[in-house]
């Protein structure tokens, strides 16, 4: 056997591969490579360890987004979905609205009810902003009590809890006993304040996020975790967020929580979103190579701790995803049957994917294809 050398890429990949948690340093290093030969053992690697910790199953989900409204207090610099109240394409779902896009996913045989939305203000009922959300969970439970409903970020839980002088911990237990079963990992953007600065000063704080996190899945809430990359931050600061992420993960399971589910990368896309920044990434569509070289990384730092990972459809378009199940992915998603957030971005991935073109893009890579349910639990589908 050639030896190696310590922090080589050769001496990390190994080091990866047998299983060693990678330091935030040697992440950078392998984000820095420019050379083909080792960015290909990058993604043999990256790919080699997902066969090991998950095996060659590629999942998916059947699941229906509902954008309840676009209405939103706070100006983030990378978000094009947002609306005054007053404004032109503001909008605010009523309850037959919801309960009909509910409705229609069980038809098309969904077992996930995503639901996310605008930071409304007037979002109250008696007064409350958290009787508002818990009236929505409780609207599609009791019509649909077999749909799992994984709804309202930590911003959101942040906000509801800031509008009614509650703790984060009295807001996810309300929500939870309401019927919300996980949470999303987004609103995660870059764990790091110097970046959320720019990207996002109205937001909670890196500390924030990882807080409310925390506090979900003591509560026995699992959840997802995001990070939204390729605009202003540097390789440091994707690893230290990275670095977070696992951080907080160990935590929860030393604690015997069920913790984070999975690892979705979110690429910047930035056609139609606020001129500002756009100028100054440079650029409309995410790259690529950027994004398919921070999934391997990911996989190889995170995959001993969060072992399910999936990369964005609609940011990266169906055949950009399936690659980046080459690159340490093991999930291709949900069908989603809508979505309006990245879309009004200008992501040229689409909106809806049937359960046909996932299983078809997944069958492309000589991967069995398996439905899942949020929680990675297989689901025996009716498509063969």
């Amino acid at each position: 056997m050639v030896a190696t050398h310590p922090g080589t890429v050769s001496h990390i990949l190994e080091r990866a591969l047998s299983g060693v948690d990678l330091t935030e340093a040697e992440g950078v290093t392998l984000l820095r490579q420019t050379d083909p030969g080792a960015i290909a053992a990058l993604r043999q690697a990256a790919d080699e360890l997902r066969r090991r910790q998950v095996g060659e199953v590629v999942t998916y989900v059947i699941n229906r987004n509902i954008n309840y409204t676009n209405i939103c207090e706070q100006h983030c610099s990378f978000c094009a979905f947002r609306r005054d109240a007053d404004a032109a394409g503001a909008y605010w779902l009523n309850e037959g609205a919801i309960l009909e896009k509910a409705a229609e996913a069980v038809q098309q045989g969904a077992t996930e009810i995503c639901m996310q939305g605008g930071l409304n203000p007037e979002a109250r009922i008696g007064g409350r902003s958290l009787s508002y959300y818990v009236h929505l969970v409780r609207l599609i439970k009791r019509e649909f009590p077999q749909l799992h409903l994984h709804a309202f970020s930590p911003q959101e839980v942040q906000f509801i809890a800031r509008q009614d002088g509650l703790s984060y911990a009295e807001v996810i237990v309300a929500l939870q006993d309401a019927g919300v079963g996980s949470m999303p990992g987004t609103a995660a953007e870059v764990l790091d304040d110097e970046v959320r600065k720019i990207l996002c000063p109205e937001k909670i704080s890196a500390a924030e996020w990882l807080e409310i996190v925390a506090t979900a899945h003591r509560l026995g809430m699992p959840s997802t975790s995001t990070m939204l990359s390729g605009h202003i931050e540097t390789p440091e600061q994707q690893m230290r967020h990275l670095g977070q992420v696992r951080s907080l993960q160990q935590a929860s399971l030393s604690q015997g929580a069920t913790g984070i589910t999975e690892f979705i990368l979110l690429p910047f896309v930035g056609q139609d979103a606020p001129k500002p920044l756009r100028r100054r990434v440079g650029r409309d569509q995410p790259v690529l190579a950027d994004a398919l070289k921070l999934t391997a990384v990911a996989r190889l730092f995170l995959g001993n701790w969060i072992a399910n990972h999936q990369p964005s459809w609609v940011k990266l378009g169906l055949a950009g995803a399936t690659e980046a199940l080459q690159w340490g992915c093991n999930d291709l998603g949900g069908t989603l049957m809508e979505e309006h957030i990245t879309s009004m971005a200008g992501a040229q991935g689409g909106t809806c994917k049937t359960v046909e073109e996932l299983r078809a893009a997944i069958l492309q890579c000589d991967r069995p294809a398996q439905q899942r349910d949020t929680l990675y639990q297989p689901v025996v589908s009716s498509v063969s």
